[in-house]
């Protein structure tokens, strides 16, 4: 065994795997040590020709003039537990040709199912993923171990201020701390937009009751109120009427200089979502879809069911919201694009009655509500494949869009903790037909969801957009899920 590779009793946190679980203290080196590297690297210090056919190029291999070749990217995924969905994302990097895969998680890697675990070149566990100095960290040690790392990357809204602080400290390419609050921080997005001419919704970040009393009376009722740092709809308010401006007290959303909140005028509209591919800031590709009803309306109606839709055919509104999308990211990715600016944002806007758009909010990162397999579906393709290959090496392969699909969330009726009846999912079922290509049935026993995505879903797929429309009424207006107990 080489002198700079030994096994030993892992550190706290760490470990590596390569062969045994290992421990790797390399001497200028880029890659674990093996026979079969030291021949690539001596066979292209003689042919580089050669080898700049056969070998990937790193993100990192920028210099001026000449691009290095490496034989791999080192991406680090911040996976804070690894479940089934993260596993997808996960298993995407593993199997991705040419990428050096390490993650940082609060889950021990023994967590991960042993097929996977053995693709993963190292593991780093930290308390708390939401902490950027531990991501910081725990980046240090995975890069001292296995080598620069090119792309520190994580899927999660949550995660994308602490990553972009760790890369700052950790010197990894990739989006900086001043950009990230620009997509994580919703007064400092609707700031950047509004001063580059974007339309959006009068707003104000409110730090007293007082303030708050000011902005209604300034733009009149209804008003939305909710956290800086909101996901989606989560924790969002409407406010109507003065009872409704005190009763916010009540749900713990008394605005202070330390917890301030984000208020804004409330847009009568359809929403829409707009899911942009960029590379160094450039878009080269863009789908759209259609929540029915709007998020706000969910959250306002816990037993409605509702469905995200996307359809088959590119044409407006999408088509006309374009414009807006670009000037938007323009805005937001800032002066340095070539950085920042390669990534798959989630932006939902409002279309109004009189034709006007109006961004909402924007998030540089994975779609949720089933976004993502929608899009694979209507593209047949494996989008979050295709995520890791354009986090992993600037590069996407779009796909022309074959058909329409569509998500039907299950939410139930009645007070209760748990699903003590779920009727309807047979006719349900014979109506869709062929068009069902998953279903997630709700459970009798199970809890009730904290979230507003419920206790299950289906996924439609069908050539026509007409098609998903019927397939998704037929499951929402025939699934009847009830609580109790």
């Amino acid at each position: 065994m080489p002198p700079a590779l030994k096994q030993r009793a892992s550190p706290s946190g760490f470990s590596s795997y390569f062969g045994a679980r290992l421990e790797w203290h390399p001497l200028q080196a880029r890659m674990p040590f093996s026979f079969m590297n030291a021949f690539i690297w001596s066979f292209a210090a003689f042919c580089p020709p050669l080898m700049q056919a056969s070998l990937p190029v790193s993100p990192r291999a920028t210099g001026s003039g000449v691009r290095c070749r490496l034989p791999m990217s080192h991406v680090t995924l911040v996976a804070p537990h690894f479940m089934e969905n993260t596993n997808r994302y996960v298993a995407a990097f593993a199997n991705l040709a040419g990428v050096k895969l390490s993650l940082i998680s609060a889950d021990p890697v023994e967590a991960l199912p042993p097929g996977l675990r053995e693709k993963v070149a190292g593991h780093y566990r930290v308390k708390d993923v939401g902490d950027g100095s531990q991501l910081a960290k725990a980046a240090k040690a995975l890069a001292a171990s296995l080598g620069p790392i090119d792309r520190l990357t994580g899927v999660l809204e949550q995660l994308q201020l602490p990553m972009s602080h760790a890369r700052e400290v950790a010197d990894i390419p990739g989006m900086r701390p001043a950009i990230a609050r620009r997509f994580r921080d919703k007064d400092r997005m609707k700031q950047v937009l509004r001063a580059a001419g974007v339309p959006v919704a009068k707003s104000s970040l409110v730090y007293s009751q007082a303030a708050l009393e000011a902005f209604v009376d300034a733009v009149g009722y209804p008003v939305i109120v909710k956290p800086q740092a909101g996901l989606g709809a989560r924790s969002t308010q409407r406010i109507e009427s003065p009872a409704d401006l005190r009763a916010l007290a009540r749900v713990g959303m008394v605005p202070t200089a330390d917890s301030p909140l984000q208020a804004e005028q409330f847009v009568r509209a359809r929403e829409h979502t707009c899911e942009t591919v960029s590379i160094h800031g450039k878009a080269v590709w863009r789908s759209g879809t259609r929540y029915f009803p709007t998020p706000l309306e969910v959250l306002e109606q816990p037993w409605q069911q509702y469905c995200v839709m996307l359809p088959r055919e590119v044409e407006a509104p999408w088509t006309d919201f374009a414009p807006v999308n670009e000037a938007a990211l323009t805005a937001l990715f800032g002066p340095h694009p070539q950085v920042s600016g390669t990534a798959l944002t989630h932006m939902e806007w409002f279309l109004r009655e009189d034709g006007s758009m109006l961004v909402n909010e924007v998030g540089a990162r994975p779609p949720g509500v089933q976004i993502m397999p929608l899009m694979g579906l209507v593209h047949d393709m494996d989008f979050i494949s295709a995520w890791a290959e354009l986090i992993a090496f600037d590069r996407f392969t779009p796909r022309p869009r074959v058909a329409a699909a569509g998500a039907a969330f299950f939410r139930g009726q009645g007070p209760g903790k748990r699903v003590v009846a779920v009727h309807g999912l047979e006719r349900a079922v014979e109506q869709a037909g062929p068009a069902l290509v998953l279903l997630k049935a709700p459970r009798v026993g199970e809890a009730r969801a904290a979230g507003y995505e419920g206790e299950g879903y289906a996924l439609v797929k069908h050539p026509t957009t007409d098609g998903v429309k019927r397939a998704l009424l037929g499951l929402v207006e025939n699934v009847r899920v009830r609580y109790g107990g």
